[in-house]
């Protein structure tokens, strides 16, 4: 090859490496928001699931805190003063439009619905079928309460430790005391089991003549006892 034709090369690869670059540079900056934008909003749908996680299972639990209060007048005013909104909001509703001591039936039925409610997210017909099953109590047959209660208690569901408590309370009425303490027992070593789920365990343990075994103290605060 001629040293033209090389020269002529030369320099049309240079000008194709200009360009190049003077498209990057004007151009390029899309390619990085497109990534940027995947990244961003990958992580946005990750935090927002999250964070819609912990607010329900937080509805959740302030709304099983405010059911449990004995008298009607501090229910209604414990649900009112619960934070909610969308859906939320339509269950607090629900719940406020029945209550189980003046109107028994019709509580078990407004949680029936919204157990059975296909549109409700599934901690929330959850929470309802749980509610149900403590309402009604031997108003339905164990075997009835069992089936309503075991998908509750699947791994990974929100109530799972309640539904395993109510279950454990299923075998008490049986007179299966020893697997009921077995059942409890298991629920003082689950680490998703809640404070108050742990002390309903370890006092119907005791109630049914069981044992507990005492907690295990860490090292350093045996050695600091020593110490002292």
């Amino acid at each position: 090859m001629s040293n033209p034709d090389s020269f002529i090369e030369e320099v049309t690869e240079e000008v194709r490496r200009d360009r190049l670059f003077a498209l990057m540079r004007k151009y390029g900056w899309i390619g990085v928001l497109l990534v940027l934008a995947v990244v961003g909003g990958a992580g946005w749908t990750e935090w927002r699931r999250a964070q819609a996680e912990a607010q329900a299972e937080a509805f959740g639990d302030a709304v099983l805190d405010a059911l449990d209060l004995g008298a009607p007048q501090d229910r209604v005013a414990a649900l009112t003063a619960t934070p909610a909104d969308g859906e939320q909001a339509a269950i607090l509703n629900l719940l406020l439009a029945s209550d189980p001591v003046a109107d028994r039936a019709g509580a078990i039925a407004a949680l029936e619905q919204l157990a059975n409610d296909a549109t409700m997210p599934p901690s929330y017909r959850d929470l309802a079928a749980l509610r149900k099953v403590v309402i009604a109590g031997s108003e339905m047959s164990i075997s009835d309460r069992r089936a309503v209660l075991d998908p509750v208690a699947a791994p990974g569901r929100p109530y799972r430790t309640m539904a395993l408590e109510q279950m454990a309370y299923l075998l008490v009425e049986e007179g299966k005391t020893d697997e009921a303490i077995a059942a409890l027992t298991a629920l003082l070593s689950d680490q998703e089991s809640p404070g108050g789920v742990r002390a309903r365990a370890e006092q119907m343990i005791i109630a049914l003549g069981g044992e507990v075994a005492p907690a295990t103290v860490p090292s350093a605060a045996v050695a600091e006892d020593d110490a002292g």
